[in-house]
């Protein structure tokens, strides 16, 4: 009888040494006890909204007018308008806005489009589309700012009237590509003429005399 009130005895000392060594362990303790935790799942990477004013010039002409702006879309399905629409004439040229590499040149649902993924904008880097345009170029070309894509195509039914449609995304977010303008570009305002330095003017009426 002694013998098994003493192997009880022991038991009970046992186990409340036991509760209380586990008691005082911390959750992150208790975590390497039981070995590493299983990986989390990694979720896509979020999307690069940063733009850097890199552009040299507008796509087309000198100081287009914007005909409609960026209205980027509420969810990825809602209506918008994923990009902006620079009025100019058939058959103007259509420049890249900085340097890069031509990623597509060739016709989506009828209409001709180019894409230019801008070079020094990161992983993955900003692609500026440019439509409806002829082009000129081949997908894999390298480009140069100013280096002239294609010529603007007629009878384009996006504005109702002769517009270039240019857009800017990185990865599948759209942004605005009028971002891509450095301020003295984009708020440039219209060309002045200067006087003619050490012209005289002559009175208003005055006769002019000959000699």
């Amino acid at each position: 009888m002694r013998a098994k009130r003493c192997v009880r005895t022991w038991l009970g000392l046992l186990l409340g040494m036991t509760v209380t060594v586990l008691g005082a362990l911390t959750p992150s303790a208790l975590a390497r006890a039981n070995g590493p935790a299983p990986p989390t799942p990694a979720g896509p990477p979020a999307s690069d909204t940063t733009v850097t004013p890199l552009a040299r010039l507008w796509p087309v002409g000198l100081r287009p007018s914007v005909l409609r702006g960026w209205d980027p879309p509420t969810t990825p399905y809602a209506r918008g308008h994923r990009g902006v629409d620079l009025a100019a004439p058939p058959g103007a040229p259509v420049r890249s806005v900085a340097a890069g590499r031509v990623s597509f040149a060739g016709r989506v649902a009828g209409r001709g489009v180019v894409a230019v993924e801008l070079a020094g904008t990161g992983t993955p880097p900003l692609r500026t589309t440019f439509t409806p345009v002829r082009a000129t170029v081949r997908q894999g070309d390298e480009v140069a700012a100013g280096e002239v894509l294609g010529t603007l195509e007629p009878g384009d039914a996006h504005c109702g009237t002769s517009c270039l449609h240019w857009g800017l995304r990185r990865d599948r977010t759209y942004l605005n590509p009028l971002s891509l303008l450095p301020p003295w570009l984009l708020h440039r305002g219209p060309s002045r003429l200067l006087p003619l330095t050490g012209a005289r003017r002559q009175p208003s009426g005055s006769p002019t005399h000959l000699r």
